[in-house]
């Protein structure tokens, strides 16, 4: 059951990376400014957080296992949609429905996720994240290879279509799998808890910001990591999809070796020297003219976001248990959807190189919070 989890985690990395790819082709084919794309890629963010509560809802109803599975389908027919619009109105409701089968699928996997984690007692849930990032790595190299090769139509249909067997074969395991029975946590006296509940619901809601802060990063990078090496320094497209690789590839060694290095450094060090790492990263990428600087820096943004994400759910879990494992998720991967059309609209007025600054601040921020958290705790 763990590997069919592991490939939903990779296809999930490996369809959005599909995407990202072919963002400055479907820019072109509708004739978008950065303002107009920025709206557009609003509408994936408003098309997760529209149904996120709602699949929490159902895997609660149905199990987790049966709802990834068709969260799975849905954001495989969801990647394909973009290569067939030809106007603002039709790519913003392709990317509606795309957001909402990837927020849908995040909510369900990571929620599947959670049990595992729960029933081998150890901490693997960076092992999925990176996946995740692997998954997004093969994705763009793909992407990359493909572009000068294939139509946009083309290349996203073929990955909706590998997406949609991984799903089906992954699926059948899953589905066999029995599902996870969740202890109830009221073997504890509520009254016992209630003098600390505040305190843990701050420290959940401060876990899930800095979740937020290091995913708007995440999600920026995905949307704008190849639009800043076309537009700005004028690579090649196949050049520019390894923008997003070097990014992908960073995360995915960072993640392989969140677990070590949270042992042997402490979560709490981890974290901030991450934020500091990826604020470093994050100016060069945006403000060199060089591109193996700019391929450089988007490598330390990697390293740098890789555990923040993971280790700030973690310690959600252990604070509230699923409950703040759910409200810091909600938090982060606002965070991932927020950034790319808030980067797009400052691009608008400032530029992109500017606007990309904003990873930079957030990833300071984050790596504070998890400071402030720590200390706050203790």
């Amino acid at each position: 059951m763990r590997l069919a989890l592991t490939a939903f985690f990779a296809t999930d990395g490996f369809l959005f990376a599909g995407w990202v790819v072919r963002v400055p082709a479907v820019k072109a084919q509708v004739h978008a400014s950065p303002g107009a794309l920025g709206l557009a890629l609003l509408c994936i963010s408003a098309g997760a957080v529209g149904t996120m509560a709602v699949v929490g809802r159902l895997c609660v109803r149905y199990g987790n296992h049966p709802v990834t599975v068709g969260t799975g389908l849905m954001l495989s027919v969801g990647v394909a949609l973009p290569a067939y619009a030809h106007s603002m109105a039709a790519l913003s409701a392709a990317l509606l429905f795309f957001g909402a089968g990837y927020g849908a699928l995040n909510v369900a996997m990571n929620s599947a996720a959670v049990d595992v984690v729960t029933a081998l007692r150890r901490p693997v849930m960076p092992t999925f994240h990176a996946a995740y990032s692997l998954g997004g790595l093969c994705g763009a190299g793909i992407g990359g290879l493909l572009a000068a090769r294939l139509t946009t139509a083309w290349h996203l249909g073929l990955t909706a279509a590998l997406g949609a067997v991984v799903t089906v074969v992954a699926g059948v395991v899953l589905l066999r799998a029995p599902a996870a029975v969740r202890p109830h946590p009221q073997a504890e006296s509520p009254t016992a808890a209630r003098p600390h509940s505040r305190q843990i619901t701050v420290l959940v809601v401060l876990l899930g910001l800095t979740a937020l802060c290091s995913s708007y990063g995440e999600g920026a990078l995905g949307d704008w990591a190849a639009l800043h090496l076309t537009d700005d320094l004028h690579t090649t497209t196949g050049l520019a999809a390894a923008g997003y690789g070097a990014f992908a590839f960073a995360m995915t060694a960072g993640r392989l070796g969140g677990t070590w290095m949270s042992m042997r450094l402490g979560q709490t060090r981890v974290m901030a020297g991450g934020g500091m790492l990826a604020c470093g990263g994050m100016l060069m990428a945006a403000l060199a003219p060089a591109v193996p600087v700019v391929l450089a820096g988007f490598v330390l943004v990697g390293l740098g976001l890789a555990n923040m994400f993971p280790l700030a759910i973690a310690r959600a879990g252990i604070l509230a248990g699923p409950q703040g494992v759910a409200t810091a998720s909600t938090l982060g991967y606002a965070g991932m959807l927020i950034g790319p059309p808030v980067i797009g609209f400052l691009a608008d007025g400032l530029g992109l190189p500017t606007a990309l600054t904003t990873v930079a601040a957030l990833a300071a921020v984050s790596g504070a919070i998890a400071v402030g958290t720590d200390r706050r705790r203790g």
